[in-house]
């Protein structure tokens, strides 16, 4: 416990060692911060560790995880930082070239809010009870160009934003931006219009990436502009869901803002409560439309 400077006499002597208590110093272990004597520091590959966090990995003190480096999300660093982005992007790939010979089951994951529409009593689409196709028309692409451009987008804001926040909270950024967009589609567009594509995941990624930029002090320029030329686009082509595009850039905004400003004492649960509170949104769009259409 520390002291004020001259509050004491006892204020300027050192702690014993936590094996040896007649013998001050003043090194502490790195990991669990007990003070050691030069008897039983061990060097490490930072500073000095005490005996009993050599040879169990931790000690009485924090867990070997909290001296392990972290990105300014709080995630862990790996050592393969676009893994994740990697494996989306086999994902969708896969997905792409069984779509190529199936064009049936592109169908029956896309997202199609209730076919036939109303006044007819409809057979299929979320509004039936399909709610996987949230998920699921985010990982269908039926055009080399759309794909193309996904997977290229997703490559360039994937791979970064991954490494700057962490694999599970870009994986919570990126799933929860796709559904916003989804739910966003449900509840506005055509019922009977069919929408598919990563598209609302990654505008997300647009968004979480703007705010991370923003939180860096770099320049925002590139990015907006970007997203400029993206939003032109997306509102220049009847064929593409502006619904999707914002409804998943709002939600990436959002959760990319907790992911990197959270307080370091709170950070958990700010960040995933922030992702629980829009998901709760979706749902209640979810709800709503879901009744409309009944």
């Amino acid at each position: 416990m520390n002291q004020e400077a001259g509050s004491s006499p006892q204020a300027h002597s050192l702690p014993g060692c936590y094996r040896h208590p007649d013998r001050e110093t003043g090194i502490r272990c790195t990991r669990c911060e007990r003070p050691i004597c030069p008897e039983c520091m061990v060097s490490a590959s930072v500073g000095f560790q005490c005996p009993e966090c050599v040879r169990d990995g931790g000690g009485s003190g924090p867990a070997p995880a909290a001296a392990r480096p972290r990105t300014i999300a709080g995630g862990s660093v790996t050592a393969d930082p676009r893994l994740l982005t990697k494996i989306l992007i086999g994902i969708n790939l896969a997905l792409f070239i069984v779509f190529q010979t199936n064009d049936s089951l592109a169908a029956d994951l896309s997202l199609i809010g209730a076919y036939p529409p109303p006044p007819f009593a409809h057979a299929e689409g979320v509004a039936d009870g399909q709610y996987y196709r949230l998920v699921t028309s985010m990982f269908v692409h039926l055009q080399i160009w759309h794909i193309g451009f996904n997977m290229l987008s997703l490559w360039w804001l994937g791979g970064p934003l991954e490494a700057a926040l962490g694999r599970v909270r870009y994986l919570a950024v990126y799933f929860v931006s796709g559904l916003a967009g989804s739910a966003l589609a449900y509840l506005l567009a055509d019922p009977a219009t069919q929408t598919f594509g990563a598209s609302g995941a990654i505008f997300g990624l647009f968004g979480a990436t703007a705010v991370l930029m923003r939180r860096l002090n770099y320049d925002l320029r590139p990015i907006i502009a970007l997203l400029v030329i993206n939003l032109v686009f997306t509102f220049g082509w009847s064929s593409i869901s502006w619904q999707a595009h914002i409804g998943g850039l709002v939600a990436g905004l959002v959760t990319g803002y907790a992911m990197v400003h959270a307080p370091r004492e709170r950070r958990a649960l700010v960040q995933y409560g922030t992702c629980a509170l829009v998901l709760l949104v979706v749902v209640v769009m979810t709800v709503i439309r879901t009744a409309q259409l009944a």
